[in-house]
Order: structure tokens, then sequence, then C-alpha cells
């Protein structure tokens, strides 16, 4: 499913000179990564000001290269000290940048917001919840709960109700990272040799910490700048705007919700065409195939709910598009261990031999199958002991994985700097409405209230830092560096995630009481419901929900017949991963996208890939330029300012 416009620059001669990596750049790491983590805690918790640990690449991990580069345009000045190499900048790029990520609402924040909510809210019997969530990964103590939803009179957080909870949490995501990781590197070669992804993300790095040889350097370029300037001046506009309501704003968004104002059109309703600089530059890397079947599909779907409600189908019930893109995702797993048989096939010969790793994998095959294999294990020995029925664990668990694995695939082909690019929620909901609420209860009592607590696997986004794996191995093997020491280092970086996200989250819901911060704990309106309907289902079955399974088979044979036709005729149209982009968050997508679609289409006609070549400075700095300002610069002034910043609120999800 790759295309030609999307083939991998050169990569270097396995023969090449390969950089190791010093305890430096670990140590530089650990250190930024902390005063990343202040930065989180002030920006997302306190004063929710802008969401940098949600932005891909997360901002922290961005803002901590261009230190590095800046740092090490001054050590060339300095006699007898080495400045940093390109290795040591990525990799400190990536360490900052998965911790960081960890430390977001979409993970550490919304499992505070599932361990506490049974022990805090009472309202519809949620606290019946409460003797089903284990003590090992839940506090139960309520005085302590109550004090960190409203503020501890002297502001202390009773660290030892929490130590035992973090340590089981911190394994438990060691252990799935560790599985993912294993899982996308019996991929990779697949991917990168075989099919030839142009891993899109890659780009901006790369090209900021040297680029090709032959090339004018980035930080030279005049179309990157004048890109960069772009995307500068129309944050600066919104910000003067949040200074001073007078100037006028351009805006996030435009709505056209009001163009479809009666039945049957008004279930257009809600349509917004968003302005957003970094899904434009990145997006320019994404092939035409991808970029038109987004805005297409996304059109199509409200069509069919304009169609749909013109028919008497009720308003709002259709096109159920993360129904959809559940269907789409499992179907595309299934493909992608189809087309990568004969690599997974050759891996596994060369485990049974105990063959050398030949890749920038870095680990033995045998190894890799057996952290597979022993790290899923570990996964659902885990939940299977907090109290989850163990086939729906397992279930559970196979359909987080192969979500993951998916998410890995786009992010290598089509690379969109979306977090949430997934059908988040459906991987726990798509067991609920296709076989009801009764198997789940005869599961075991507790089946329903500890997958409540497991839910941050499907509605947040740990395992989809599975992008930052597969991109983590094409950086390895582009700047020629160890990538076992590139592995050492993101399990640490997600050691140090967890643990700073733990204390700076407690801390300041301890201070100033997590219900009386501006954003509360996210999540908690998500778990309250949750948590209400396994008690609810388990008193009172609820029935499959056909109209729910339907869609999720339409998704799947959408995808699948999308497959079959990009098999059948070279260069078509349409590309699965378009439409499954557009079932997770097309509203969001469509609009940059068919700008995206219309200036590439444009140029490759009338100038040819040279011309579309030399455009590509141009966009990956309109991209920088929106993480720069909107993120760095917007994201330091928001952590500390007044409540001007409010009047620009950024999120990049």
């Amino acid at each position: 499913m790759s295309n030609p416009e999307q083939k991998n620059a050169s990569l270097p001669a396995r023969g090449s000179q390969v950089l190791g990596l010093t305890s430096r750049a670990l140590i530089v790491a650990v250190l930024l990564t902390f005063v990343a983590g202040l930065w989180v805690r002030q920006a997302e918790i306190v004063v929710l000001s802008t969401q940098i640990s949600e932005s891909v690449p997360a901002i922290p991990g961005l803002a901590a290269l261009v230190l590095l580069l800046g740092i090490n345009g001054l050590l060339r000045f300095v006699p007898g000290v080495r400045p940093f190499t390109r290795a040591e900048i990525l990799v400190v790029f990536l360490f900052v940048t998965v911790a960081s990520t960890i430390m977001g609402i979409g993970v550490t924040q919304f499992l505070f917001s599932l361990m506490t909510a049974p022990f805090y809210m009472t309202t519809d019997n949620i606290d019946k919840n409460r003797p089903y969530l284990p003590r090992w990964l839940a506090p139960h103590d309520l005085t302590a709960i109550k004090r960190l939803y409203e503020h501890a009179p002297d502001g202390r957080v009773p660290w030892h109700l929490w130590l035992v909870p973090g340590l089981c949490w911190l394994g438990f995501l060691l252990a799935l990272w560790w599985t993912l990781y294993c899982l996308l590197a019996l991929f990779y070669r697949a991917w990168a040799d075989d099919e030839r992804l142009s891993f899109p993300l890659v780009a901006l790095p790369m090209e900021m910490t040297g680029g090709e040889e032959g090339r004018t350097p980035f930080f030279r370029n005049r179309l990157m700048w004048g890109g960069f300037a772009l995307a500068a001046v129309y944050n600066l506009v919104n910000i003067a705007h949040a200074y001073s309501p007078p100037v006028p704003a351009i805006g996030k968004e435009f709505d056209l919700s009001t163009l479809f104002t009666s039945l049957p059109w008004s279930e257009m309703k809600p349509i917004s065409f968003h302005i957003r600089p970094e899904l434009v530059g990145l997006g320019f890397l994404v092939s035409t195939e991808i970029s038109l079947t987004v805005w297409t599909s996304y059109l199509a779907m409200k069509l069919i709910a304009v169609a749909g409600a013109a028919g008497g189908s009720p308003p709002g019930l259709l096109p159920m598009a993360q129904e959809q893109g559940i269907g789409a995702y499992l179907t595309m797993a299934v493909l992608l261990v189809w087309l990568s048989r004969a690599r997974l096939k050759a891996a596994l010969r060369a485990a049974l031999s105990n063959q050398p790793a030949d890749g920038p994998e870095g680990v033995r095959y045998r190894w890799l199958y057996i952290g597979l294999i022993g790290g899923f294990a570990a996964c659902w020995g885990f939940m299977t002991a907090a109290g989850m029925g163990a086939w729906v664990a397992l279930v559970f668990l196979g359909i987080v994985v192969a979500v993951a694995m998916v998410y890995g695939r786009l992010r290598a082909e089509a690379g969109v700097p979306l977090i949430w690019l997934f059908p988040y929620g459906m991987q726990k909901d798509v067991l609920l409405y296709a076989l009801g609420s009764q198997p789940l209860v005869h599961a075991g009592q507790s089946t329903l209230p500890i997958l409540t607590l497991f839910m941050f696997l499907a509605r947040g986004y740990f395992p989809e830092l599975s992008g930052y794996q597969i991109e983590g191995m094409e950086m390895a093997r582009r700047a020629n560096f160890r990538p076992a020491r590139l592995v050492f280092a993101l399990c640490l970086a997600v050691g140090v995630g967890v643990v700073l996200g733990w204390i700076n989250h407690l801390i300041p819901y301890y201070r100033f009481g997590a219900a009386q911060l501006r954003g509360g704990i996210w999540g908690d309106w998500l778990s309250t419901v949750s948590y209400q309907s396994a008690i609810a289902m388990r008193d009172t079955p609820r029935p499959p929900e056909l109209p729910r399974v339907y869609a999720t088979g339409a998704g799947a044979m959408m995808v699948f017949l999308l497959w079959l036709l990009r098999l059948r005729f070279v260069g078509f149209w349409f590309h699965p991963l378009g439409y499954m982009m557009t079932c997770s968050y097309g509203s969001l997508i469509w609009g940059p996208f068919l700008i995206v679609w219309l200036i590439k289409s444009l140029l490759l006609r009338y100038g040819g890939l040279r011309l579309y070549k030399q455009f590509i400075p141009f966009f990956l700095g309109l991209a920088l330029g929106h993480f720069a300002v909107a993120g760095i610069l917007w994201g330091l002034t928001g952590a500390w300012s007044g409540d001007a910043v409010q009047g620009y609120p950024v999120f990049f999800g």
C-alpha cells in the first residue's frame, strides 16, 4: 500500500559507521524531562492553557531538540567540549517526547480519574464498584481521595497510599510498551524495506538535525522560513487578540453549520473547517490518495447521515463513524499480518535458530518473539489478577494491541500528527455492543468494573505511543546509531514518564484540589458514566446493539474492498488508511487535507516530483512555525501568565 511519492530517502549503507550513545545524552534527557514535567504540570493541570503533551511530536520534546541545537551552536566556540552528536540529540528528543506524552491527559491524568471516581462519587450507585477494585491498583482511603479532589488542609500528599498502585501500574505499562515494541520490530523491515514506507513524521527532526547531503541546510532554506513566518503570523494575530480583544482574530475554525438549518440537511451538523498549520504542513508529505480519501470520505459520511434522515432514521444515528473505524482497524490488522507473512516467517526461522537480528531492531528475533509472547502474557496475567475474566482480558488486550499496531502503520505510512487518530473508546465498547453485557457478567462479577478501570487503554492513548516506537527505529537507521541503546533509552523514558507523571499530578491535586482546578481531572465525566453503566449492566442485562454491529461490519468490508481495489488497479484513487483516519477524527482533518490535496495535486501535475520536493521545506517550516509559536512560546506564556491565554487556548488533539 505504499505510494511512489512516499519513497524513503536514501538509507545509510550497512557498513557505514555506527555511532554509540553516551551516558551524557541520557543524563541530559532525564534532566530535560524533569523540566518538561514541571511545564506539563503547570500548563495542563494547574492552568489548562495549552495541551503541550498531546501534540505529535510532544511540544516539550521538540523544545528539547531546539534547545540542544542552540547549545550545540554555542559549544562549537568552547574549546575542549564536544558538541552533541546527531544521535544524542535525536535520542534526547525521543526520550522527552515519550515521557512527556505519558504525563499527559491520555495516560496519567485519565488513569487518576478511573482510580478515584468510585471512591469520591456516590451518585447512581457508582460507589458499588469499590469492592471490585483491588487495593494494589487504587487506594481505598475515602478521606485521602476526598482531599485529592477538594485539597488537603496542609497540602501534603499521602505518598504511602499511592506507592504500591504507582509501582504496579509502572510494571504494567512497561510490559505493554515492551510487547508493542517487539511486535512492531517484527514488522519494521517489511514496512521499511519491502514496502518502502516513507515515515513522514521522521522528516522534521531529521531535517532539523542535519538533513541529507547535497541539499540546502534546513535552517538556511528561505522557503522553510517562509512557511515558518506564515504560521507564526497566524498565531501571533490570535495571541494579540487574546491580550487585546479589539484586535481582530483569524480564529481556529470556520463553522459551516449555519449553512444547514432544516432536516434532512441539518444532519450535516456539526461541520467546521479547521485551521491547523501543522496538519497542512506535515500532511503535505502524505500521499494524494490518502488526502483525497480523507475529505471525500468525510463528506460522504455526512451525506449518508442526510440520506438516512430523509429515509426516516432517527437524527444523530448515522453514520456511526467510530463503529466503522474499529471494524476498519481490526480488518487492517489482519491484512498487515497477511502482507508481512514472508518477513514474519523468516524472523520466526531466525528465532528458532537464534540467528542475529538483521536490521535496526537491535534485538535477536528469538528475543523479539519471546518478548512479544511474554509481554502479552504478563499484561493478560495482570488484568486477570486485577479481577477481569480471563477470556475478556484476552480479547480486550488483543484488540488494544491490534489497534496499536495499525496506528503504528498509519504513522509509518501517512504520518498524520494526531495522537487521537484511532477509534478511541471502541476497543472496549465493541465488546459490549457486539456481545451484550451478559457474557461479560458471567465472566465474573468484577469483570465490568475492572474493564472500566482499564478503559484508559481504549479511550486514552498509551498504546498509540507505538507511533514513536516505529519512528524511533527509522531514526536509528537513518542517523546510524545503535538501536539497542535506543531501546534501553525509550524503556527508561517510559519509567521516568510514569514516575514524574504520578508526582506532578498528585502534588497540585492535594495542594489545590482536583475539582478546584480549571480542567479538573480529565475524563472524570467519562469515568463516572462508565462505572455507572458497569453496575447498571450487571443488574439489567444489555442486549447486543445490532445497528452498531452492522456499522462495524461495514467498516471492515470497506477497508477490505479498498485494499482489493488498490491491489487490482495500480494507483487507485482511494486508500484504506484515509478512510480509517476519517472514521476516527474526520471532523478535524478533512479541511486541512482538502487544502493539502489541492496544493500537492497542482504541484505534481504542473511541476512534477522535482517541484514537489522543492516545496517540502516550506511545509515543514509551516508545521515548525506552529509548534514553535502556538506550542513552545504560547505554551510557556500560558503556563505562567494570567487569564489572557484563555482567549486563545491551543489544543493539539
